[in-house]
């Protein structure tokens, strides 16, 4: 089981700070950094200084970080062209000498699209696109060099493409697939992801998405055991009461992180991380972060939580 840090760029930070919180997660041991991909506020705040790009922000990290994975959950299929995604992301993951991880959904936040004139098509038309994506992206990167790949769909046409830049991950970097959606995402899951994540789900509602997903791969002529699952929450860690209380407000304001946030002391937070190994199984937990200034909150859980769930058999 590994631990990654989560950040919410949008809510207010510029890439100093990204970078603060990047290096932090490597020097105490945390396996990745992975943010957001989004450029509006969804809580009404002022978001100051402002929107940063995802794959701008995590193509310097690779050069400032040596160990971490780095990606984004995630990435709207609504923002980008799969073409220039492809190139996007191999030259990310060249940069990073092989670090990059892709989280790709369908999109779904309307007011951002809005305000930054970004078409916002159907919820069906939006899936449509997210898969013709995942095929595009898969086909690239897995074809041979010196060959072409051509692709021909209802939303993207692709013809004689040269499949350049090559990224340095073979078949290319892992594709992270999530959601509730009980049907399509599941099999979307099967099909082309190297993980499966749920973030702020209960435990009930993660063990029947993960059964959906068992049942999906299986459909596939996939072992589900082959796709590792993974949980995102944010986390409220304090040595205090007042401490714990500080931290857990800035998840107040958007509706529903908080319900199943990680919130407590550092016993308390071993016990509910062991819970939810318990019930779910998962593999890897990311940890949202809301306040990228408060490095002591990264600081207590790799130094009170980690070492403990590290000696604990049951959790590996």
């Amino acid at each position: 089981m590994d631990f990654r840090i989560f950040t919410e760029p949008e809510l207010g930070a510029g890439y100093g700070e990204l970078l603060r919180v990047a290096r932090l997660a490597e020097q105490t041991g945390f396996e990745g950094f992975f943010r957001s991909d989004h450029v509006l506020t969804m809580d009404g705040s002022a978001g100051l200084p402002g929107p940063t790009d995802a794959w701008t922000t995590l193509s310097a990290l690779g050069r400032e970080t040596t160990r971490i994975r780095l990606g984004t959950l995630v990435t709207a299929a609504t923002f980008r062209l799969p073409g220039m995604l492809a190139i996007t992301v191999a030259q990310a993951d060249e940069m990073s000498g092989g670090r990059i991880e892709l989280g790709l959904g369908a999109g779904w936040f309307a007011a951002e699209h809005t305000a930054y004139g970004i078409p916002f098509p159907t919820a069906r038309e939006r899936f449509d696109r997210f898969t013709e994506q995942l095929e595009i992206l898969s086909g690239l990167w897995a074809t041979p060099p010196g060959e072409r790949f051509s692709y021909a769909g209802t939303h993207y046409t692709l013809t004689d493409c040269p499949a350049l830049p090559r990224p340095v991950q073979q078949p290319g970097p892992p594709v992270i697939i999530g959601g509730y959606g009980p049907r399509r995402t599941p099999a979307l899951a099967a099909r082309f992801a190297a993980e499966f994540n749920l973030t702020f789900a209960s435990i009930d509602t993660a063990v029947a998405q993960f059964r959906r997903v068992d049942a999906a791969c299986r459909d596939a002529g996939r072992e589900p055991a082959s796709l590792p699952r993974s949980i995102g929450q944010t986390l409220a860690l304090g040595r205090t009461d007042a401490e714990i209380a500080e931290r857990a407000l800035p998840a107040a304001a958007p509706e529903g992180m908080r319900a199943n946030a990680l919130a407590g002391s550092p016993a308390q937070v071993v016990d509910a991380i062991g819970r939810w190994r318990e019930h779910t199984g998962i593999d890897r937990l990311y940890l949202q972060i809301l306040d990228l200034a408060d490095l002591d909150h990264i600081e207590l859980f790799a130094a009170e939580v980690m070492p403990q769930l590290a000696a604990d058999g049951a959790l590996g």
